[in-house]
């Protein structure tokens, strides 16, 4: 047993010495072999003969990463022995996966007669990619390119088939698709332009991602942070300023043949009065339009408001509200209070209506009672006065004969999660009637379903915004699945409500519409409708009244820039006008795109219809809107449709629209405008306005929040011809030093900045003594900044490579025959000062340098670079003192590390004699 250990140990004892400096252990495998590691191949040595045998034994390799340790061997087998002869092999860690073939060639000495012996091996593969942050800089300038690399290398035995990505806006400087072979690195370079208006500085992060297509949740990322510095900085105001905006408009209106013109002013601000923004303050002020008011044009509005965050006060013109049943939206001039005591909020208003003549004057106050964020309750009284002296309009054949009193309540809640549920209850008593109103309305969202409903009654004596009338709309939407979806909608308009004369009231309409939205594919989908609608004009003489069945199909593509729709209506109508039946189809295309700064719609529709006087009546309706951005400063905007249905007489419609806006300088606005419209109420005859506009926008100080500072300095001479005429940059400000390098920054508002000096009033070799840009932090009235000016120091180098052999050593195998292209390992050097960190690549045998550098203590640092681990760098790590204009030369020894391999002195037998039978 013991002469059996010493016979396996003596034969494996060169294995031994050489896995010593081996990461892994050696294996005894044929199949699933690491690459990186050591291992051993077997093979059987017979000698049949009757007589002793000395062989030479040769061993050799399928491929040139796998490699023998001991290539050529002596071995002599006695007559009748059988012998296991150990083969130590190395594989490199960039062997490509796949099988190999080890060979052992025997040639009997003094005999030509060669055997070949041969073992199948498998490489297992091993996946091992890396990304990481090879240069980037610390500071870019607004308006320049920011440039930074990451080394990509693949240390595993794979080849990778990576995709680059980036973050939005940055650029990679390359093929975003490539192959990286076994051991193979790649220097990616990406770059991101910056905006040369910034106005203050700021961080910009960077970042590169690679992943394989083959492994698409295993992503490699790496990222840089770069501070940009604004060159046209926006300082930080001493003064807290209100924003202001004044405007002149010079309008004129060709209105039902009668020309009119005139001017109008306008002012308006909103802000804070202090910095901590406790408090809001906005009013507005326009006057009397010379023209009549339509949509287009603005209308006389004084008002002004306060609020905080328990507290708001108004004063003036809005459009005043109480609750959905009691004032829904009256226009008018008055005045409102509230006030939040956080549980409770008081409140209330006067309103004089503008553009509602039944009612003169109007009163309402209210509590709101908050139990949590999903329950509370409101409490309210409105007080109504009707304006008796003018004769009583009625809007819908409602009439307000005596001053009414309304008292109502209303609250929200949450029964359930995702169901919120609202409602109200209301009350009116005048002289002569009393009457009641309710109002319900839930909502409804889930994962898979979700809708609405509301349903309103108000009874035929009820003196609020509603009467005599009742509305239900409701919509519910099911999702089936991703790419699918059922829906239904229904809506019945209140027939009589009290709404202000300021814009006509649209049709009565009464629809219920169904269907099914299936998306195709992402850019794509298709919807089917089916369903009724009733449309009834509200003006005598009606222009049409009609109920109709339909079927609509919907279609939304994106191809490429192009956003079309494609719709289709079909449907019969009863109209009720003229009292026939017909049909009324519709074909409809809108088709937008964006191009060159320009966005452009455009429409066209073709129908056939029943709905108005003639029965298959023909109308074609086209149109087109333009917006193009010139720049940041101007636009111009064109409309045009030649006309439009009559269900919508109840607006002004645009017919012809030409907009044209330009900012002359900050500050300074210019609008012009023209258009041919239809207004409300018209079908047929065109009117023609006109606006020319200017507008002034200031930011007036409300109050001082701080006091300018000063910065001055020192630049002191460490060797350099002249510290005289250096220019230096703080922000937007420049200062120059004097013969003794002085320099002096005044009237500098509190913040921070970067120091900057101007390299090309310095000479090419000089450099500051501190890392310019420098941060400087003005807080104080006067604040000091001294530094020095040297002359730079360089780095210069050699990579020397050492491939010695002795005759005594047994050497490992190259990667590559010798007659081949020797590869071009390389390591990455890093020099640093404790303040700055420069990397580059350099290729061995070849020199290096690092320029421009500031004198002082620096750290030289050799980083392997996944360096096969044979080769060894005899100083990893250099420390030393650059001296101002010295060139430091160093140089890097890589040496082939060498196994030595030792024979025992006497030979011992591994085997075992033949038993014979």
């Amino acid at each position: 047993m013991i002469k059996n250990w010493a016979i396996y140990l003596t034969i494996l004892f060169p294995v031994l010495i050489f896995s010593q400096k081996q990461p892994h252990e050696f294996v005894n495998k044929k199949d699933s072999l690491l690459p990186g590691t050591a291992t051993s191949i077997s093979f059987k040595i017979e000698n049949n003969s009757p007589e002793d045998k000395i062989y030479n034994l040769n061993a050799t390799t399928s491929t040139q990463y796998i490699t023998p340790i001991i290539t050529n061997n002596e071995l002599k087998i006695s007559a009748g022995e059988h012998t296991s002869y150990i083969v130590p092999i190395r594989i490199a860690a960039e062997t490509p996966q796949g099988s190999y073939t080890i060979s052992l060639y025997r040639t009997e000495k003094g005999n030509e007669n060669q055997l070949l012996q041969s073992v199948q091996v498998t490489v297992s593969g091993s996946r091992k990619v890396s990304l990481s942050l090879l240069n980037s800089p610390e500071f870019v300038r607004a308006g320049d390119t920011i440039k930074s690399t990451f080394l990509l290398k693949n240390s595993g035995n794979t080849v990778e088939n990576l995709i680059l990505k980036s973050s939005s806006n940055t650029t990679i400087n390359q093929d975003s698709s490539l192959l990286l072979q076994p051991g193979e690195s790649k220097v990616v370079r990406i770059s991101k332009n910056t905006d040369p208006s910034l106005g203050k500085n700021e961080y910009q992060n960077l970042n590169l991602s690679a992943y394989s297509p083959e492994y698409p949740k295993e992503n490699f990322t790496a990222y840089t942070s770069v501070r940009i510095i604004s060159i046209h900085p926006v300082e930080d105001d001493i003064y807290y300023r209100f924003p202001v905006s004044a405007s002149l408009s010079f309008i004129g209106m060709r209105n039902r043949g009668i020309y009119d013109n005139g001017f109008q002013g306008e002012i308006y601000g909103k802000g804070s009065l202090n910095k901590e923004n406790k408090g809001q303050l906005e009013f507005h002020a326009v006057t009397p339009n010379p023209v009549e008011f339509s949509t287009f044009t603005q209308y006389e509005e004084y008002f002004i408001n306060y609020r905080t965050e328990n507290f708001f006060a108004h004063l003036g013109d809005k459009t005043y509200s109480s609750s959905f049943l009691t004032e829904f939206a009256r226009y008018g001039r008055g005045a409102e209070l509230s006030y939040d005591f956080k549980k409770v909020t008081l409140g209330g208003f006067y309103n004089h209506p503008r553009f509602f003549r039944d009612i003169k004057d109007e009163f309402n106050i209210y509590s709101k009672f908050r139990f949590n964020k999903k329950t509370e309750i409101t409490a309210g009284y409105l007080y109504k006065i009707p304006r008796m002296e003018e004769g009583n309009f009625s809007f819908n054949n409602v009439q307000l004969d005596s001053n009414a009193h309304l008292p109502y309540l209303a609250g929200k809640f949450q029964p359930i999660k995702n169901i919120d549920v609202s409602g109200e209850l209301a009350y009116s008593k005048t002289d002569n009637t009393e009457g009641k109103a309710y109002m319900i309305q839930a909502q409804g969202n889930f994962k898979r379903i979700n809708g609405s409903v509301m349903y309103m009654r108000a009874s035929p004596q009820y003196a609020g915004y509603f009467t005599n009338t009742s509305t239900f709309n409701g919509n519910i939407q099911y999702k089936i699945s991703e790419k699918l979806n059922v829906f239904a909608n229904y809506v019945e308009d209140a027939k009589n409500f009290q709404r202000d004369t300021l814009l006509l009231a649209a049709p009565y309409r009464k629809f219920l519409q169904y269907g099914i939205n299936y998306r195709y594919m992402k850019t794509g989908s298709i919807m089917l409708y089916n369903g009724f609608q009733k449309y009834q004009d509200r003006l005598e003489p009606k222009e049409f009244d009609y109920y109709e069945n339909f079927f609509k199909v919907s279609v939304d593509q994106k191809i490429g820039i192009f956003q079309l729709n494609l719709e289709s209506q079909f449907g019969k109508t009863d109209n009720y006008l003229t009292g026939f039946s017909g049909s009324s189809s519709f074909y409809t295309v809108n088709l937008s795109f964006e191009k060159f700064k320009t966005s452009f719609n455009l429409y066209g529709s073709y129908a056939i219809t029943s709905r108005y006087q003639l029965k298959n009546q023909k109308q074609i309706y086209y149109g087109a809107r333009i917006i193009s951005q010139f720049t940041s400063k101007s636009y111009l905007s064109l409309f045009y449709q030649n006309n439009y249905m009559p269900e919508e007489y109840y607006k002004d419609r645009n017919l012809l629209e030409v907009l044209f806006h330009q900012q002359i300088f900050p500050g300074h606005e210019f609008d012009v405008s023209g258009r041919y419209a239809l207004q409300r109420g018209e079908l047929g005859n065109k009117d023609f306005i006109f606006s020319l506009r200017y507008t002034l926008r200031l930011n007036m100080p409300v109050q001082k929040i701080a006091d300018y500072t000063t910065l001055s300095g020192n630049i002191s001479n460490l060797g350099v011809k002249k510290v005289e005429g250096i220019r230096l940059l703080l922000g937007s400000h420049l200062s120059v030093s004097d013969k003794n390098g002085n320099f002096l920054f005044k009237n500098i508002s509190p913040g921070d900045y970067f120091l900057e000096i101007d390299r090309s009033t310095t000479e090419i070799n000089d450099i500051p003594s501190i890392p310019l840009p420098a941060p400087v932090s003005l807080t104080n009235k006067e604040n000091i900044f001294n530094f020095g000016l040297t002359s730079a120091a360089n780095i210069q180098g050699q990579i020397h490579f050492n491939e010695s052999e002795e005759k005594n050593q047994l050497s490992f195998a190259q990667f590559q025959n010798k007659k081949e292209k020797k590869k071009k390992d390389n390591i990455i050097l890093e020099a640093s000062n404790g303040d700055q960190i420069f990397r580059k690549i350099a290729v061995i045998g070849e020199n290096f340098d690092f320029t421009y550098l500031r004198p002082g203590d620096w750290t030289v640092k050799i980083y392997r670079n996944g360096l096969d681990k044979r080769y060894k760098i005899s100083m990893d790590t250099f420390h030393f003192t650059l001296k101002s204009s010295e060139t430091k030369s160093l140089v890097i020894n890589v040496v082939k590390q060498q196994v030595e391999v030792k024979y025992q002195q006497e030979e011992i037998k591994v085997g075992y004699n033949k038993i014979k039978k």
